[in-house]
């Protein structure tokens, strides 16, 4: 399962620090070329739900295997295509593979390990998703340094095609029989997709994931520009930052045990908000620290509210967390991309302050899911 989250999220953003070389190549604006890291995470959010449901009927392992090794061929494919547009095509059916690891990952680990181990087996997957992350970003970044952005793109593919093949023959025979029954599925209450409470909840992942995607995709064109100028490698690491979202999920969990979880997510925003706010100064080391805060606080509002859905959306059954999950992504598929409109009228104050203002809609909806769980 660790090779799994890093072969599958190495390849989900690989695009992302090599977004002004794909600019450069194809002739593109920086919003049209965000477009390559939101086609894979669109195709992804439009097809997780269906993906867990397959995973029910036909096998957990047979979904997750086959989607990673048709995700590795998407993204060696996508490196030598001729045009934009069918760049775009291969990394949809990269994203639509994917789903078939996310949407079924954690529920495998859920169901196949022993209670004794579940919080280990669980950590190793998370952190897999952490290492995959950073590790795509920073091969495609250092290998763009001194190659084209192919070149840097496949190198990543041949790493994730390493992991992929670990994990098919590492992964054990599942102990689960898939259900082809309805007899033992549970049936959402359908008056539960009405509810207000639900919708707001689901939201929050949008918004501000839409946001994070957002800051990560258009301050690698900022930092490549004066004052500050870096090399692509150099910008690679700035990625690092992402890492600080692992201590953050942990810290937040504790919170929402101690205070509850509006209390939890509402301070997670601040600090997003925060470090969004410290990003607007032109000296490097502010920038980068303004990066590892909102990156904190991102990951503190997503741990929290990602365990909040279940709770507030628990009649909607195993589809409260495929409806939390479609947001998630959704979001940075649609906002992701959008923001490079904010990119390219406003530079980076108007980015900035968009996040900002996605940030204060997102705890709108936090303070209407705590109102309405109130009054119940």
């Amino acid at each position: 399962m660790l090779m799994a989250g890093i072969a599958a999220f190495g390849m989900l953003y690989s695009t992302q620090p090599l977004l002004p070389q794909i600019s450069s190549a194809f002739g593109v604006s920086a919003t049209a070329a965000a477009l390559t890291v939101s086609a894979g995470t669109g195709g992804l959010a439009v097809t997780v739900v269906a993906a867990t449901w397959l995973g029910q009927r036909v096998g957990r392992v047979a979904v997750m295997r086959v989607g990673l090794v048709v995700a590795v061929l998407a993204q060696l494919t996508s490196t030598a295509m001729p045009t934009f547009e069918l760049l775009l095509a291969a990394r949809v059916v990269l994203g639509l593979a994917l789903a078939g690891v996310v949407g079924v990952a954690m529920g495998h680990v859920g169901a196949e390990v022993h209670a004794v181990g579940i919080g280990r087996a669980m950590g190793l997957y998370v952190a897999g998703n952490s290492l995959g992350g950073v590790i795509g970003r920073l091969v495609t970044s250092g290998v763009s340094e001194f190659a084209s952005w192919r070149v840097a793109d496949a190198a990543l593919g041949a790493i994730a095609a390493a992991a992929t093949a670990a994990f098919v023959i590492l992964l054990p025979a599942s102990e689960q029989v898939p259900r082809r029954d309805q007899t033992e599925r549970v049936r959402p209450d359908p008056r539960a997709w009405l509810r207000v409470d639900v919708w707001a909840l689901a939201a929050i992942p949008f918004l501000l994931m839409g946001g994070f995607v957002g800051v990560y995709n258009f301050l690698t064109y900022r930092l490549m520009e004066p004052p500050f100028s870096l090399t692509p490698g150099l910008v690679g690491l700035v990625f690092l930052a992402y890492l600080a979202g692992t201590a953050a999920s942990v810290l937040a969990g504790r919170s929402a045990d101690r205070f509850g979880r509006p209390v939890s997510v509402l301070a997670a925003l601040v600090l997003m908000g925060t470090g969004v706010l410290v990003t607007l100064s032109d000296r490097l080391s502010l920038v980068v620290t303004g990066l590892v805060i909102m990156t904190a606080g991102f990951f503190a509002a997503h741990a929290v509210a990602s365990g909040w859905m279940p709770v507030v959306a628990g009649d909607l059954g195993p589809a409260a967390s495929g409806l939390y999950v479609s947001g998630y992504y959704g979001g940075s598929s649609v906002l992701g991309a959008a923001l490079g409109l904010a990119w390219s009228g406003g530079g980076w104050p108007a980015t900035a302050w968009t996040v900002l203002a996605l940030t204060g809609l997102a705890a709108g909806c936090v303070a209407l899911v705590a109102r309405r769980r109130l009054g119940a």
